[in-house]
């Protein structure tokens, strides 16, 4: 298995692996709109090859955070691995190459609404702990978590906005 960058020329795999991962096109739709928007940083859209085809994606952005501190932190949204490759760790190795890589850019944290029991693997705790709310009073506490990087600062505290490609995807998708 290969990590790397995704390119440009990785979007029609990308979509086809995020679709079949979540067996709809809601976060195929919310990448390729955060892709278009001024969240993105193509550093961080990570994608797992094997024999030359594209398996998984993990995909971190910029999101607002209306609060102290720094004005926008990161998200991790979404992670797909294609079915017929899940659970043999590549979902793993996107998440930690993703978390290595803002943890040398010395970002502060990671959010993330996900599965309480998949993501404490990699140190994220319910955001609520350290004074981080979502969006949407309707996020159950667990499956609203941060990771906290290197250049953490417990002064940061707020609640997390996520960008208009967020919300439209799901306007989008169905």
């Amino acid at each position: 298995m290969r990590l790397r960058t995704e390119t440009p020329a990785d979007h029609e795999a990308v979509a086809a692996v995020v679709t079949a991962a979540f067996g709809r096109t809601q976060e195929a739709l919310l990448v390729d709109l955060v892709r278009r928007s001024e969240h993105f940083d193509p550093h961080l859209s990570l994608v797992a090859e094997t024999g030359g085809r594209i398996v998984g994606h993990v995909l971190f952005s910029r999101v607002g955070l209306q609060g102290s501190g720094p004005a926008e932190v990161y998200a991790l949204a979404p992670l797909a691995v294609h079915p017929d490759h899940q659970r043999i760790g590549i979902g793993s190795a996107l998440v930690e190459e993703g978390l290595r890589r803002l943890d040398a850019m010395g970002e502060p944290l990671v959010v993330l609404e996900g599965i309480p029991s998949y993501y404490p693997r990699f140190g994220f705790v319910p955001a609520s702990q350290h004074g981080m709310s979502p969006p949407d009073s309707g996020v159950p506490d667990e499956a609203f978590m941060i990771r906290r990087l290197a250049g953490y600062d417990p002064a940061i505290v707020g609640t997390i906005a996520y960008p208009s490609a967020f919300y439209a995807s799901e306007a989008l998708g169905p």
